[in-house]
């Protein structure tokens, strides 16, 4: 099957989140089961305005087509891409493609590659990634995108793809505002997904505990943008409170705003250590390093840095906003409420009691195992784009 792929931002751009991750692992685990998968992209690397220089290249057997933005402080600021000959390029790969599997739903690559893809009768894809709620940033400009542009687009998707039930549902009472079309979208849910064969801890962890100067105390481990949503500050107002004397806090991530605030919260505290944006190595190296995961977040689409931390075996404190509750169910950590007496309390649980830490954990990594391995993930797509195929 040849399957292209549709997203604002690709590997390197780890700095835009979770999106880059997921996407670079379905396209990873498709191409190992046989098929032919292309990238068309644009490129941005990070929230700087930063670029990433080769127009083509393949990673991995994946072929990735970037196209310059125009704008890339618009890009940096207001998280929207102005691509440069990206319709021009679709039609040129598009005749030769089976499926389009789009990322995120507002965006301008949609708005310029998803016609012709209808014109072609290519069945197109869509897979949110939590982008779909108001409540996660840019309300304002989300409203006035659905009144103006997303309609149109709506009503081009064949299939949208959720992260949870919830998100199925989020999108299915959306799609009803939309105004129906000829052929009705069709509505599945497919979690995110880990690569489980990177953590090694005994690689790794002994030199990220040198570099932070963690010693062998029990640590809790951030790891996303430093943004309201991902509720860093109520983490650190629970670590406090917590009070566990011998632990570390360790924040990783890139700023996105918060620093400055999050630093004075935080009041020189030698046991919370910033670290900001980690890459390749030095990220697994927190993974490995680190004994406890916690997000208490809101508005998460499905968070890739708790399915990572679960794969790497941390036992983790999450939020129902996160829309992992089947921790809770497997034994493999807390959901509890995004408050800091409910973090506190949970985060004091583990950080105090180590046998506790290394069972929770090892149910973590088999609930990674069983639930969210690559290849399962893969195997369902196909299932979807087998579907659309035969009905087209």
């Amino acid at each position: 099957m040849r399957i292209l792929h549709l997203t604002p931002y690709y590997k390197p751009a780890y700095a835009f989140g979770g999106v880059v991750r997921a996407v670079e692992g379905i396209a990873t685990a498709l191409v190992r089961r046989g098929h032919e998968v292309t990238i068309l992209t644009t490129d941005a690397l990070d929230q700087q305005g930063r670029r990433i220089a080769a127009p083509e290249e393949t990673i991995g057997g994946i072929r990735v087509l970037r196209r310059p933005n125009a704008l890339p402080r618009l890009r940096a600021r207001c998280n929207l891409s102005t691509p440069r000959s990206m319709k021009k390029t679709a039609e040129a790969i598009l005749p030769g493609v089976d499926v389009l599997h789009a990322h995120e739903f507002r965006t301008l690559e949609n708005l310029l590659v998803t016609p012709g893809a209808q014109r072609l009768n290519v069945p197109i894809l869509l897979s949110p990634h939590g982008t779909l709620n108001l409540n996660t940033g840019r309300g304002r400009l989300k409203t006035a995108w659905d009144r103006l542009l997303s309609p149109a687009i709506a009503q081009r998707i064949d299939h949208v793809i959720a992260l949870t039930d919830a998100e199925r549902t989020e999108a299915e009472t959306l799609w009803k505002s939309f105004g129906t079309r000829q052929r009705p979208t069709q509505f599945s849910v497919i979690p995110n997904g880990v690569d489980l064969g990177q953590f090694d801890k005994s690689v790794m962890a002994k030199a990220f505990h040198k570099r932070y100067h963690l010693a062998e105390a029990p640590t809790v481990l951030f790891m996303g943008r430093l943004q309201a949503r991902k509720g860093v500050d109520l983490l650190i107002k629970a670590f406090k409170a917590a009070d566990v004397a011998d632990a570390r806090l360790l924040i990783v991530g890139p700023d996105e705003g918060m620093l400055p605030a999050l630093r004075a919260l935080a009041n020189g505290d030698p046991r919370i250590v910033f670290t900001g944006y980690l890459a390749g190595d030095a990220r697994l190296g927190a993974l490995a390093a680190c004994n406890v995961f916690a997000l208490p977040a809101t508005g998460e689409g499905q968070p890739i840095a708790a399915l990572e931390a679960m794969a790497a075996g941390l036992p983790v404190l999450l939020s129902p906003g996160c829309h992992l509750d089947e921790v809770d169910g497997a034994g493999a950590g807390f959901v509890v409420d995004a408050a800091v007496a409910a973090f506190a309390e949970k985060l004091r649980l583990l950080l105090t009691d180590q046998a506790m830490r290394h069972e929770v954990g090892e149910r973590a990594r088999r609930l990674a195992e069983e639930r969210y391995a690559w290849d399962g993930i893969a195997e369902r797509l196909e299932n979807v784009y087998q579907s659309l195929l035969g009905s087209s």
